[in-house]
């Protein structure tokens, strides 16, 4: 299937500088693969309340294969899946994945798989870096069969806000500008909208924060590092960091958010989304003025019309 990415798509992220980060990234992930494990185990969490089997799913941007060893863990099985195939936009990391379960590299912007050839998609903090979201929420529904389950989770909201700030701050003081140093993420409010646009029936999303705390701003930058999540913003300043401008931000974040034992936070907003491909068994809404029995009757309480004002207590 061709790219769903168009002219009149802003590109935001550089896409080749990203795969340059998690093939730079591969070699030494599983040391800094907290936060990925972490959301992993908790979107499995979801998937295993759901009582019924995958025969065939997807991991889309399996990183070093996190869900397939999870699964693996579980020999009785784990959210009904059966056979378990992982993609990964980083050739070296679908080749670490390739060890725990089938795995190939494919660009989430441009799925390599048959309408309606997956029972699941599964994905874990990938997505957040996808230029084209609607686009690529479309061919997932594409590739998914009747009834199929689409359950993701991505970087997004306020995350990294303390980090943000303290970059922000430190580039004007030191550099006298500033440039995006940790790329825009989507906000939970949209992310409904464009799982109904994509033609996903009973669609939610959803958000939880997580806080991982370090002994300094630079440990958290150097694990952004060591997971492949550096930014990769197309208006991103080109070339290293200045040593100074980094030390700087480290101090202003230390300053700021320090704990008692010197140990920093960073905050993470999880989005999670489900959507299923619509099917004829799937529970629909009832239709307006359809309801069998009045709200005042089932609330057993007087009915007021709308524009009064609430009668005094007393």
């Amino acid at each position: 299937m061709s790219n769903q990415t168009g002219s009149d798509i802003p590109e935001i992220f550089d896409r080749r500088c990203l795969r340059r980060h998690r093939e730079r990234a591969a070699g030494a992930i599983a040391e800094h693969d907290f936060l990925i494990r972490e959301v992993a185990e908790r979107l499995l969490d979801r998937l295993q309340d759901i009582r019924r089997s995958f025969p065939l799913a997807l991991d889309l941007g399996c990183h070093h294969g996190v869900v397939a060893e999870l699964l693996a863990e579980h020999p009785a099985g784990l959210g009904g899946i059966e056979t378990l195939v992982q993609a990964d936009l980083s050739p070296a990391m679908a080749r670490l994945a390739g060890a725990r379960a089938p795995a190939l590299a494919a660009d989430e912007e441009a799925l390599p798989f048959a309408a309606g050839s997956l029972d699941l998609v599964l994905s874990v903090l990938s997505l957040h870096w996808v230029n084209d979201l609607p686009g690529t929420l479309l061919q997932i529904a594409r590739v998914l069969k009747p009834d199929g389950l689409f359950l993701a989770a991505m970087i997004g909201g306020e995350s990294l806000k303390e980090l943000r700030a303290a970059l922000l701050q430190a580039e004007s003081e030191v550099e006298g500008g500033a440039s995006p140093r940790v790329s825009p993420f989507a906000d939970l409010r949209d992310l409904g909208g464009l799982l109904q646009r994509a033609g996903f029936a009973l669609p939610v999303a959803d958000v939880d924060s997580i806080t991982v705390t370090y002994p300094s701003a630079l440990k958290l930058m150097g694990d952004l590092r060591g997971m492949g999540e550096s930014g990769a913003d197309r208006n991103r300043r080109r070339g290293f960091s200045r040593r100074e401008t980094l030390l700087r931000a480290a101090a202003l974040y230390q300053e700021r958010h320090a704990d008692s034992e010197g140990r920093i936070p960073a905050t993470f907003d999880i989005l999670y989304l489900t959507g299923w491909t619509p099917h004829a068994s799937q529970q629909r809404p009832l239709a307006p003025g359809s309801a069998k029995v009045r709200l005042a009757e089932a609330l057993d309480g007087g009915e007021q019309s709308g524009g009064g004002k609430a009668a005094p207590e007393g």
